[in-house]
């Protein structure tokens, strides 16, 4: 199917479910002699639709084409027929890893595990590896300046093919990563054809980069190839139940989001390959009028990069198998939040670019996309309050009859239909079901993180919207710092602190509810225990017992974990690190 077609397969499928649900819930509310109320409940509704129908339907696609097998990775991913198997590696690529203040342990460890799997290849001489670090903690500058040190002796050129080994600190973090990208760019760029960006929590095996690299030289039109990251096994509960239900949800998810977007796929700003003359000339971000946070730099910048890059005529395309390309994430609730709300502050700065002329229609409709999803937090916050006005002023009485039941059934069905798709194909597939530990394993594994992700919505839902008024009426924003990556016990006290509002309104609600609308409790009742529980729900999935528990049944275990070869290894104990050097203290970044 043409691709113009498929958008247009892809727009009728959508347009036609949003109308069909706003329709049904006009009719609730009584159709054209709904009141003020009724209407303005309509339009929050109508605000949650778009990102959850897209996401359903990119859903649905991309199980259709996980069941044609190869045909369907080709419908979706062309470049993978374009014969760059048959020719040798003739390109250079350049491996940039841009650090701010992070645990310098975790960063060499995979750093070590990348060499260690390019060791012997001939075509590690055609890629050169820089650690680009903006760090200002005088203690993080000293490990790293050491764990490079050692990091050059271990994978030299006494070692056979290697690749060559750059450290570079700037004394001020300017423009934060997209600065620090672009100044490397600026200094050794000419030497390269390709920049491969790895973030801080970022692990990629040797095929996968050479993949990359070989599919980028046999298609010259691509200025972007993004590769779809998975989570890395992790013993953390927190992070194994979310990374469970995220590999299962973009598995069938960016599939079917690439037939149908073909050469204005997104960017996600880590694990992908750009190429560089057209990056450095095209990919250089505005200034937003006014200050921060919704002017100046851009924090989220990989969309907008994307959307330059086709502006200019290059494509970007998503390489979408799980092969080789890996990610860690958060190891608590309170991180996941602190990390989702840098998101929320950057991509709602794309209000400011909308309107701009040049970009392509689609270059457009991901920024509309990548904002729509902080769109919907605070949509069903308004719903919510609204619904739970109009009971009151129903002298709480809630009647609901088939239609009722029917709606809310649907939306609980799209909202989770990426994940339920994700894992229908792996238990369609027995060689998919014995990677996950047989179907029993996969299907408690799918329960359990089904409940987490009940239990997590509704804290980071109330985040998001809290965060957005915040943005909105005091130009209050984040900093983005480093992140916490390693897991570790969260105690009840910090919990308490930062989740105070989602216990509180909990609390609230339900008091609410049960004195005046008895029985409006039932349909409120998954968002209230997301609230009651955060503070025990985050406590108890930081917990090293629990995480401990679950890897040893191997619950939300990813295959990777069951079958760790699959992962680029270490080459046995590395050698002690040479003595730290003493520093003087680095200046302050900016």
């Amino acid at each position: 199917m043409p691709l113009a077609a498929r958008r247009a397969l892809m727009l009728a499928l959508t347009t036609a479910t949003i109308a069909g649900l706003l329709a049904a819930f006009l009719t609730l509310v009584g159709g054209r002699d709904a009141g003020p109320l009724g209407l303005a409940m309509a339009g929050c509704f109508l605000l949650t639709l778009p990102w959850t129908v897209i996401g359903f339907w990119n859903a649905a696609l991309g199980w259709w084409l996980l069941r044609r097998g190869e045909r369907g990775l080709a419908a979706a991913a062309p470049l993978v027929e374009s014969g760059w198997r048959d020719r040798p590696l003739e390109t250079r690529t350049a491996l940039a890893v841009p650090v701010f203040n992070e645990e310098p342990a975790g960063v060499f460890d995979k750093l070590e595990r990348l060499l260690a799997d390019f060791r012997g290849r001939p075509e590690a001489e055609r890629f050169e590896l820089f650690l680009l670090s903006d760090s200002s903690d005088p203690a993080v500058v000293a490990e790293e300046e050491a764990r490079f040190a050692a990091l050059q002796l271990r994978h030299g050129p006494d070692h056979g093919h290697h690749l060559a080994l750059h450290y570079r600190r700037r004394d001020r973090n300017d423009d934060k990563k997209v600065g620090n990208l672009r100044d490397f760019a600026e200094r050794w760029g000419g030497r390269f054809d390709f920049l491969l960006v790895l973030d801080a929590d970022s692990l990629m095996s040797a095929a996968a980069v050479l993949r990359l690299a070989l599919l980028m030289q046999a298609n010259p039109q691509v200025g972007i190839l993004q590769s779809l990251a998975v989570g890395l096994p992790s013993a953390n509960a927190f992070t194994r139940l979310f990374q469970f239900g995220m590999r299962h949800g973009m598995r069938a998810h960016t599939l079917g989001a690439a037939w149908w977007q073909g050469d204005g796929g997104p960017y996600w700003g880590h694990n992908a390959i750009l190429r560089l003359e057209p990056w450095r000339r095209h990919c250089q971000l505005p200034r937003l009028a006014g200050r921060a946070p919704w002017g100046g730099l851009i924090l989220s910048h990989d969309q907008v990069e994307a959307a330059l890059m086709r502006k200019a005529g290059w494509e970007v395309r998503v390489l979408p198998i799980e092969d080789g390309s890996f990610e860690e994430n958060p190891p608590t609730l309170l991180d996941f939040i602190r990390r989702d709300l840098r998101w929320c502050q950057g991509n709602l700065q794309y209000l400011g670019l909308l309107a701009r002329p040049g970009f392509r229609p689609l270059g457009r409709l991901q920024l509309l996309l990548a904002i729509l999803m902080y769109v919907g937090a605070p949509a069903w916050m308004g719903f919510m309050a609204l619904g739970l006005a109009s009971a009151l002023g129903a002298g709480g009485e809630l009647v609901a009859g088939p239609l009722a039941y029917g709606l809310f059934a649907t939306m609980l069905l799209l909202i989770f239909a990426p994940k339920l798709w994700g894992v229908v194909d792996a238990l369609l597939s027995r060689e998919r079901r014995a990677s996950y530990g047989g179907g029993a394993r996969l299907a408690a594994g799918s329960a359990l993180e089904f409940l987490f992700s009940l239990l997590l919505s509704p804290s980071v839902a109330l985040a998001q919207t809290l965060f957005v008024a915040r943005l909105v009426l005091l130009r209050r924003g984040l900093d983005w710092q480093a992140q916490r990556r390693a897991g570790y016990r969260l105690g009840w006290a910090e919990a308490a602190r930062r989740l105070w509002p989602q216990t509180l309104a909990g609390l609230g609600v339900t008091a609410l509810l049960a004195a005046t609308a008895p029985s409006a409790l039932p349909w409120a009742a998954p968002v209230l225990a997301g609230w009651l529980f955060a503070v025990p729900f985050a406590v108890l999935t930081a917990r090293p017992a629990l995480g401990a528990w679950l890897t040893r049944r191997g619950l939300a275990a990813v295959p990777e974990e069951l079958a760790p070869a699959a992962l680029p290894a270490l080459p046995g104990e590395p050698e002690p690190l040479p003595p730290v050097p003493v520093l003087a203290p680095a200046p302050e970044a900016a």
